[in-house]
């Protein structure tokens, strides 16, 4: 009966490495939908559809979390600070769920340097996000998950970067206005995956303070 009141830290952290790892598979999966579609590959659905059962299973994992948050009396971080850490994490794979729709939804078929280039972006940051949240289960790894962090701060900024003179350069250029909707939107799409793992790394930074 007291077992179930005995501190749990590795199942939480064994959560959110499995969950971390689930958002660089998004990450790339994304990458690669990017990819082929600045090549003219058709692999779309393919990919919109990976991306469908990597969510999913992220979702399952969010709710494990939450389930295990409720029935631990003792737990390795604030109980704040892990409901904030999942959900935010569950976030960053909504948003790339969102882009791989609305690049279906919205039939884009021409992809540019500019989009790619984001894309790229999105990746990179997934991967951070899983660098620092695999070093979580040991306060001594400070220095090494801030540095992490303002890594993913620098690429957010850079992303931002991108898609304003991905914006500029479209309003200057792009003559087809249905055609400057759909990127516009899908620009700001990718950015805002960039954002999300940035909020992640807030929170990551805000425990490492809390705790160290």
């Amino acid at each position: 009966m007291l077992s179930r009141f005995m501190p749990q830290e590795g199942k939480f952290f064994d959560l959110f490495n499995a969950h971390a790892d689930l958002v660089v598979k998004g990450g790339r999966e994304l990458g690669r939908l990017v990819a082929d579609l600045a090549a003219g590959t058709d692999a779309l659905a393919g990919h919109a559809q990976v991306i469908d059962e990597i969510e999913t299973r992220a979702d399952n994992i969010t709710h494990q979390t939450i389930a295990l948050l409720h029935t631990t009396f003792n737990t390795p971080l604030d109980r704040d600070e892990i409901h904030k850490l999942i959900i935010r994490m569950d976030d960053i794979l909504d948003l790339i769920q969102d882009v791989a729709q609305s690049i279906y939804l919205y039939d884009v078929r021409k992809m540019t340097q500019e989009a790619s280039h984001l894309a790229d972006i999105c990746v990179s940051c997934c991967e951070r996000v899983r660098a620092a949240v695999a070093l979580l289960n040991n306060m001594d790894n400070g220095p090494g998950i801030l540095k992490t962090c303002e890594e993913i701060d620098r690429l957010e900024a850079d992303a931002d970067r991108a898609m304003r003179a991905g914006m500029a350069k479209l309003f200057r250029e792009e003559q087809d206005a249905r055609q400057l909707i759909k990127l516009k939107a899908l620009y700001e799409l990718l950015e805002n995956v960039t954002d999300a793992c940035e909020d992640v790394a807030n929170i990551i930074e805000g425990i490492v303070l809390e705790n160290s």
